[in-house]
């Protein structure tokens, strides 16, 4: 992690628990502000970035006077999602109060004027469409319109060190007229296995708040070692309880497998079976990066070597959160906020490159 420049002042827009933010100070950003209107992800910010304010409020109620006191180096976020996202086949139009937040992020862009913005984004709003207009098109027009040159692209964030295959939009304005070419991918990749064997063998249903590694520092894998570089103990090493028939189909299904390896006998409350999301039941390929961790207490994602779920620790390791980052609130609000955070390695790697120019 690079010293952090006091004189690049970020502001973090809809920051759930941080992941860009931490992107950005592993990168030297001073993250100054911070706006999320959820008290749990507000209070998992605020424990860990310790020097920003953090405005726990609905941001259509907050002005944006009182940012203004220093120039602004850069302003990022990602305004919720769920209307864009190619699952969402109801909401899916601009009715859908999600679906323009992003005026809110535009706002704060245009009255601070930050030399740059950063602003993130499902995959799924570059298929969007408000009856003919594609709706990336026309967030990167009211950007330019402000006086921003633009460029976006999607990025996968095993290709920057994250051990998960997982997409986003990025799209990276400038007011000065550069337009900002995206960070060439890395020559190497993490799996599973080399994201989490060091941590505590747990059970179904098993919390150790403080456990301990399997694995003595020196012989941790490079990214194990990323991971424990503040940390003595592994922390929120906790799993949620499923019924025993789950654990039970669990059994049955390899990596690289999901619910279609479960013997029809065991499967008796399910409708049609065939029409299970093929990320139901997924238990990891350990020499693999992952699946997407989003929901993944939903998903029922399985370990790649234990029949059971992924603890807190194990997903927040896979979303490239390092071991000394804590999240607060009950078990299911955290496992939220490690789903929907954006890995705090992909956006490092995108707030390096911003710093070139």
């Amino acid at each position: 992690m690079k010293k952090v420049n006091d004189e690049l002042i970020g502001i973090d827009l809809f920051a759930g628990a941080g992941g860009l933010s931490l992107g950005a100070e592993m990168a030297g950003i001073s993250m100054q502000y911070a706006v999320e209107a959820d008290t749990y992800a507000a209070a998992s910010y605020s424990r860990n970035f310790k020097n920003a304010t953090v405005f726990c409020e609905d941001i259509r109620k907050l002005s944006t006077e009182g940012l203004k006191s220093r120039p602004v180096f850069i302003i990022m976020g990602g305004p919720p999602c769920q209307g864009f996202s190619l699952s969402n086949t109801k909401t899916r139009d601009m009715s859908n109060p999600n679906n323009r937040m992003f005026e809110e992020f535009l706002r704060f862009v245009k009255d601070i004027g930050p030399t740059w913005f950063v602003f993130e984004n499902v995959y799924g709003l570059t298929k969007f469409k408000d009856g003919e207009e594609n709706i990336q098109d026309h967030i990167e027009n009211c950007f330019e319109s402000i006086g921003y040159t633009v460029n976006s692209k999607i990025l996968y964030a095993s290709d920057y060190g994250v051990p998960q295959r997982r997409n986003r939009l990025f799209i990276v304005g400038n007011k000065n007229g550069i337009k900002f070419d995206f960070p060439e991918k890395f020559d190497y990749s993490v799996s599973v296995d080399e994201a989490i064997s060091d941590l505590p063998v747990l059970k179904n249903g098993e919390i150790q708040l403080e456990g301990e590694y399997t694995v003595p520092f020196e012989q941790a894998t490079q990214y194990e070692q990323l991971m424990r570089e503040k940390s003595q103990a592994p922390t929120q090493n906790i799993v949620s309880r499923n019924k025993d028939y789950v654990i039970e189909r669990y059994k049955y299904i390899g990596q690289g497998e999901n619910w279609s390896a479960i013997p029809d006998s065991l499967m008796g409350n399910y409708a049609d079976k065939k029409r299970c999301h093929s990320g139901i039941y997924k238990r990891l390929i350990g020499s693999k990066p992952s699946v997407v961790i989003s929901n993944y207490r939903k998903s029922m994602l399985i370990h790649p070597h234990q029949d059971r779920g992924l603890s807190v620790r194990e997903a927040a390791r896979l979303q490239s959160f390092p071991d000394h980052f804590v999240f607060e609130g009950p078990i299911s609000r955290v496992q939220q906020q490690i789903g929907n955070a954006v890995p705090p390695l992909l956006a490092k790697a995108v707030m390096e490159k911003i710093l070139t120019y």
